[in-house]
């Protein structure tokens, strides 16, 4: 499965027993420092617009930040098998950091845009490639049991991020968003220093360029056709799809003809991997169903506060590494199987109950829903990361990584382009202008000046069209549980296993 000539590591990474407390510690600190940025960035933005101006450049802070991340993730991993973890941490961590300072340093929102350009080429390789540094230091139940502490850095930066941010803003200066994190790298990047070594052979290696430029323009025109999606014409948009799978195609061709390809295609073959990566971008549009409405349906259609709509999501990310750690028990003891199947009807079983989410439910309902969709995640999710990551070679283990955090950033794209077209859709069927007053209608002053009765009109098509929503969420959940209904029976972290 894998090319040994590519490179012949130490299995764990070249790391010491004494050291991989450090290793591993120093890789959760440069994921946190990547997840944290989106949440920390979100929280501060009204304050950014209010001093920089450039309102319509507004959604290009997120969409250039994602864009180049989504378009370097599967490169960044590829290098990382043929040169080694070490290397693209430390690039990938410099690009992030200066790009931080100089995001910073913003005089305008159009150099914010091109600042955040250059965060997100660092965070492309921070994000993979750290979690597959993680998967190379421990192997089997070790690794079950790590991937717990893995997927807490994203719950607490979800948690962690908007507090800060909102601290930050009201305290200090909006540019100390995107400093805080430059301590935390620089801290990771000279822990790694000090006690990451790694031997990777030596030899020529012919670089897939051609593979990786298709790549990136493939990734980056199907990544904008999904994040504008609202914006274009139905003729633009499907002129941009057409085009990125033009491009994905003449990739697909080109790499089952290279020397060393940029992602070998062998990969797919792999019956793990292939369920796997599916798994992870459905999982992406489930919870981007979820985080992208549900706030608003509690606020719109329920009446409750801000405060309520965020409880719910913060039970979605507290519930994703309970899952994780019960995860790694589960796995253990019994099988890979066990885990992911239990994962499944977890998620399918909150997806439900979402579905049955109506204005009298309450809040505790919306709150139960999305505490057994976050566990179900974290059940499903973090099996998959060490199913896949045991799977492979180290030679091939940063491209397996890769493609799960690649997957997982389609999937969430695709769910809010299809998702928010369904409630455009949804809204424009039964009245002109809708979805503009259901904006208004969620500021509670605006809300408190309109009669029952023209509340409840627009809140009963508002509540249609997002239980559509609901609806779809809920067959990809069942989605879920089928790909891991697929995974064999008795695999386990150690190997094979009785036990299913």
């Amino acid at each position: 499965m894998s090319d040994p000539a590519i490179a012949a590591p130490a299995p764990a990474a070249g790391v010491s027993h004494a050291n991989r407390p450090w290793v591993f510690v120093a890789a959760l600190v440069t994921s946190f420092m990547a997840a944290v940025e989106g949440t920390i960035v979100a929280t501060a933005m009204p304050s950014i617009v209010g001093s920089l101006g450039g309102f319509d450049l507004f959604s290009w802070v997120f969409t250039s930040y994602l864009l180049t991340q989504a378009a370097t993730v599967p490169i960044y991993g590829r290098l990382a098998d043929i040169y080694g973890r070490k290397r693209l941490l430390f690039f990938g961590i410099g690009l992030f950091l200066v790009g931080s300072l100089l995001c910073g340093m913003a005089w305008s929102m159009m150099s914010l845009v091109v600042f955040r350009v250059v965060q997100g080429l660092g965070a492309g390789a921070v994000a993979p490639v750290s979690q597959t540094l993680m998967g190379d230091l421990y192997r089997g139940a070790e690794r079950a049991r790590m991937q717990g502490y893995i997927s807490s850095v994203f719950a607490s930066a979800a948690l962690i991020g908007p507090m800060v941010g909102a601290v930050i803003v009201a305290h200090v200066s909006w540019s100390f968003v995107f400093w805080v994190n430059i301590p935390l790298g620089l801290a990771s990047a000279l822990m790694l220093a000090l006690t990451l070594r790694e031997d990777v052979t030596r030899r020529q290696h012919r670089i897939d360029y051609a593979g990786s430029v298709l790549m990136s323009l493939g990734t980056a025109v199907l990544m904008y056709a999904l994040v504008e999606a609202s914006s274009l014409s139905a003729g633009a948009l499907w002129a941009l799809v057409l085009a990125s799978l033009a491009l994905l195609l003449w990739f697909t061709i080109h790499e089952a003809q290279a020397h060393e390809p940029l992602l070998p295609l062998t990969l797919w073959r792999n019956p793990i991997i292939a369920a796997g990566t599916a798994s992870s971008a459905v999982s992406g549009a489930v919870m981007m169903g979820i985080s992208a409405f549900l706030p608003s349906y509690m606020q719109g259609a329920m009446g409750a506060s801000v405060l309520a709509g965020g409880t719910a999501l913060m039970a979605l990310s507290a519930a994703w590494p309970v899952g994780g750690f019960t995860a790694s028990r589960v796995m253990t003891r019994w099988s890979n199987r066990t885990a992911i199947v239990a994962g499944g009807v977890v998620l399918t079983a909150g997806s439900v109950l979402l579905v049955g989410l109506n204005p009298t439910r309450g809040v505790v309902w919306a709150v139960a829903s999305t505490l057994l969709v976050g566990y179900g995640l974290g059940l499903a999710n973090n099996t998959w990361n060490v199913a896949v990551q045991s799977n492979v070679e180290w030679t091939e283990r940063g491209i397996a990584t890769s493609m799960l955090v690649f997957t997982r950033i389609i999937g969430q794209s695709l769910g809010a382009a299809i998702f928010g077209g369904i409630v455009n859709a949804g809204l424009a069927q039964h009245m002109q202008g809708a979805g503009d007053l259901v904006n208004r209608m969620l500021d509670p002053a605006y809300r408190g000046t309109l009669s029952a009765a023209a509340i409840g009109s627009v809140m009963a098509d508002f509540s249609g069209a997002l239980h559509h929503v609901y609806l779809i969420n809920a067959v990809l959940a069942l989605a879920v549980l089928a790909t891991a209904l697929g995974m064999p029976r008795g695999l386990t972290p150690q190997g094979s296993s009785s036990r299913t």
